[in-house]
């Protein structure tokens, strides 16, 4: 697979789907290939081939039965993430974070569907009640956390047992992640999550923006790279990696090995509703 993860290396998405399909028709029976193929659809946004790949791959080998069980349900979880952006449905959300928060999801299915002066109404309440955290991240200290995309601000995308969850900050008690290691991380991080109520989980943060997969730049696709879309002078939208701010930085999600948040204190009802154990 060498010429085709020199052309990964390059950004050359589409020559690398010709050379790694050409691998999978030369050797049907071969896994290795096919993973790197499902993988591959993952960064391109290509959900029904990706998993039509992860349900051959099952087939073939029982040994991806794991991979299958957890990714078949993270690529469902992006056709939801896709309705709630688009205004179609409302995410789920973690915990009872009180009003802010239905003011926050009101505000992305407004923008969603073109009502962007009442989006922004909805935005600015959300985020004037929203509450901030502290703490550290990747052990330096901070007086603020947010998502730099203006659609999230104190919410954090998080899919957790096949489901898509908004998650508060302040819900967060802790966030451990290690370097990505396989292609698929550049779409899903794989993290573990310690919750302020005692709780703990395993899922994943998307790490790049929703819609990034429809635009033409490798860079982004890859997550190799950030950009905003300015909306208005208060709104901004990501594209390609995920970035949380601070007050003393910014920080793209990939960079990132561990969050602490300040005064977590112990509890159980958001952990069983969440997944948590």
């Amino acid at each position: 697979m060498e010429q085709a993860e020199a052309l990964l290396k390059a950004g050359d998405l589409e020559g690398c789907l010709q050379e790694v399909t050409a691998r999978v028709r030369a050797d049907s029976s071969a896994i290795a290939p096919r993973v790197f193929l499902f993988q591959l659809f993952c960064v391109l946004g290509e959900w029904e081939r990706a998993r039509r790949q992860l349900y051959v791959l099952k087939d073939m080998d029982a040994g991806t039965i794991p991979m299958f069980e957890v990714y078949d349900s993270v690529i469902q979880c992006e056709h939801v993430r896709g309705a709630v952006f688009a205004g179609q449905r409302a995410p789920l959300v973690f915990g009872q974070p009180g009003q802010w928060m239905a003011d926050l999801v009101a505000a992305v299915a407004a923008l969603g569907q073109g009502r962007a002066e009442e989006a922004e109404r909805l935005r600015d309440a959300a985020f004037d009640q929203a509450p901030s955290v502290s703490g550290k991240i990747n052990e330096q200290a901070f007086e603020w956390l947010a998502d730099a995309d203006g659609r999230l601000g104190p919410v954090l995308e998080v899919m957790l047992k096949g489901q898509y969850y908004w998650v508060p900050m302040d819900a967060v008690a802790s966030i451990s992640m290690e370097p990505p290691g396989d292609l698929r991380d550049l779409v899903w991080m794989p993290a573990e999550f310690r919750w302020r109520n005692g709780g703990e989980a395993v899922g994943f943060i998307p790490t790049r923006y929703p819609g990034t997969e429809t635009g033409d730049d490798a860079r982004l696709k890859l997550s190799r790279l950030t950009e905003f879309d300015e909306v208005s002078e208060d709104l901004v939208l990501g594209q390609g990696q995920r970035l949380l701010v601070t007050d003393q930085d910014d920080y793209p999600l990939l960079s990132i090995s561990s969050i602490v948040m300040d005064g977590a204190e112990d509890g159980s009802d958001d952990a069983d509703q969440a997944g948590g154990s």
